[in-house]
């Protein structure tokens, strides 16, 4: 597996056990739907919680979170739509993005950011 998709695998594990900390209830991970993805699917009381995660070993290029662009936003948008449809979720739903910054060797640092944009 190359360097960056092990960073991100655990980034994805960091946040999980962030949102698990947090009382949120993990449903899915990884969850695919064609070519998109949406990287944690969980439940904040009675709220489905959609989450992206970034995770880069530091700043230098800006704060994670900025990586979730237009193109990112509309397969996001699609992959959620897809995911309702298909469970037939009708409680409210959300987009969270989590930011992660540092390598395993290192405490990382945690940005949630509850409510993100989807457009």
């Amino acid at each position: 597996m190359a360097a960056h998709n092990e960073l991100g695998t655990w980034g994805e594990n960091v946040a999980t056990d962030y949102l698990r900390s947090k009382g949120y209830i993990i449903l899915e991970r990884d969850w695919k739907s064609g070519h998109r993805d949406i990287d944690i699917i969980a439940k904040d009381g009675n709220v489905v919680v959609f989450v992206e995660v970034k995770t880069r070993r530091n700043q230098l290029f800006g704060e994670p979170e900025e990586a979730i662009d237009y193109t990112k936003l509309r397969n996001l948008r699609a992959a959620i739509n897809h995911y309702v449809k298909s469970k037939g979720i009708r409680q409210e739903i959300r987009l969270d993005a989590i930011s992660i910054v540092g390598t395993p060797q290192q405490q990382p640092k945690i940005d949630h950011i509850i409510d993100f944009p989807l457009y």
